[in-house]
């Protein structure tokens, strides 16, 4: 085989960087794996606050701060300061748990004098879905037991683990089989706990039930729950990454029901816009897996410094600047605005919105004016027949008032035509 033209060939197929709008969607067609064939497009230039603009200038109203990820809203000056201090010290430099490195190790002692107790012992991931797995392996190594119960509706992540305990078939029955002992009840049924039993490893519970479409647990069922997990010695696992950090008002979900999970598994707006996930226990359980096996769960990237300095500074802000204090008040102010004939329901927690519709078109006509009229609403995975709302924490009341215009704006004229 004739090597000899290898860079001749190469230097004739160097394609040029893409900085026009449509040089960029070309690239992102052509060379970026799509998931969907019709992607919510948007040719990003740059964002700041509660805005994104696109490539031509276009100002948008982000109202879904990349799926509950942005809570602060973009490029925070306190986050961006982080980063800015952290990247002068080094990035990367050994996988996690070999070296003790300062922003992992203050980030990890804020969250546990956050947390309430028993929790204070924290593993780092890159992502929630992988802070899933991990989550899942523990609860079966700590209990030697392999019975896991989940909920129908639920959404945990696309890895395989993750993908067999979520409750949605359409998502899942191309990658079949899954995990074995998977059984999945409905939420907020009190009878079905009865499956929960002395076989079983672990319950997984998203704290409020997100792509489902927004579905938030009564007092008494999670509290059943909670004091049936106790009663048979299974995990009690809360999956908060999308409604934790202060979405719902709390700085954790299920503080508002008077409950404190066996295992925590956190993610999305953890990171403040970087890739992180975290899933929290007491030392007691955490430490199975330093032992039999050595590394009983193990991660490159989990815990980047960079990703903790960004989360500290985060979480500093939010609790210095008191930013949960007016999270309720803002999510009052905007449901004021979704208020339609047509609406069959919305379902609001803090700053966390799902608006219903008898159908899912209408749901599809509203979504794409909303973005046409510069405010970025969104799609639930498992819920098609309504929209997300989760705008940034620290979004004005005027610009609550403005996106809330918006939006009602976009669904008399989708309802009038």
């Amino acid at each position: 085989m004739d090597f000899g033209n290898a860079e001749l060939i190469r230097e004739e197929t160097i394609m040029p960087m893409a900085t026009d709008k449509n040089l960029v969607s070309k690239y992102f067609h052509e060379f970026v794996a799509q998931t969907s064939p019709l992607p919510f497009e948007i040719s990003v230039d740059r964002a700041e606050g509660s805005y994104i603009w696109d490539s031509e200038g276009k100002k948008y109203l982000d109202f879904i701060s990349g799926i509950a990820v942005n809570n602060l809203g973009h490029r925070h000056p306190k986050i961006i300061k982080a980063l800015k201090e952290q990247i002068e010290k080094h990035l990367f430099v050994m996988v996690y748990g070999e070296f003790s490195i300062k922003s992992q190790a203050n980030l990890a002692a804020k969250l546990c004098q956050l947390l309430p107790d028993p929790i204070d012992n924290v593993y780092f991931t890159s992502t929630g879905t992988e802070a899933v797995e991990g989550a899942l392996k523990l609860a079966k190594r700590y209990t030697g037991r392999h019975k896991i119960i989940s909920f129908k509706k639920s959404y945990h992540g696309s890895t395989h683990g993750s993908l067999s305990v979520s409750g949605n078939e359409y998502k899942k029955f191309a990658f079949r089989p899954l995990l074995p002992e998977v059984y999945q009840i409905e939420f907020n049924n009190t009878e079905d706990l009865d499956l929960i039993d002395d076989q079983t490893a672990c319950v997984i519970m998203e704290t409020v039930q997100g792509d489902a479409g927004l579905r938030i647990p009564n007092l008494c069922f999670i509290q059943a729950l909670r004091e049936k997990c106790s009663e048979c010695g299974a995990l009690l696992i809360l999956d908060e990454i999308q409604v934790g950090m202060g979405r719902t008002g709390k700085l954790f979900a299920f503080e508002h029901y008077g409950i404190v999970p066996d295992i925590l598994v956190m993610g999305k707006a953890l990171g403040a816009g970087l890739p992180l996930g975290a899933f929290a226990a007491s030392k007691k359980i955490m430490s199975s897996f330093t032992q039999d096996p050595v590394l009983g769960h193990i991660t490159t990237f989990g815990g980047n410094p960079l990703s903790c300095a960004a989360s500290l500074a985060f979480l500093e802000c939010l609790m210095d600047e008191k930013i949960l204090d007016s999270v309720e008040e803002k999510g009052k102010h905007l449901e004021s605005f979704l208020d339609h004939p047509e609406i069959v329901e919305v379902r609001r927690i803090g700053l966390f919105f799902a608006v219903e519709f008898k159908d899912k078109e209408a749901v599809n006509k509203i979504v794409l004016k909303c973005r046409d009229r510069g405010l970025l609403s969104f799609w639930f995975l498992s819920c098609p027949n309504a929209f997300r709302l989760s705008p940034p924490l620290n979004i004005s009341f005027e610009e609550i008032k403005k996106g809330g215009e918006i939006i009602r704006n976009c669904i008399e004229e989708v309802f009038k035509n």
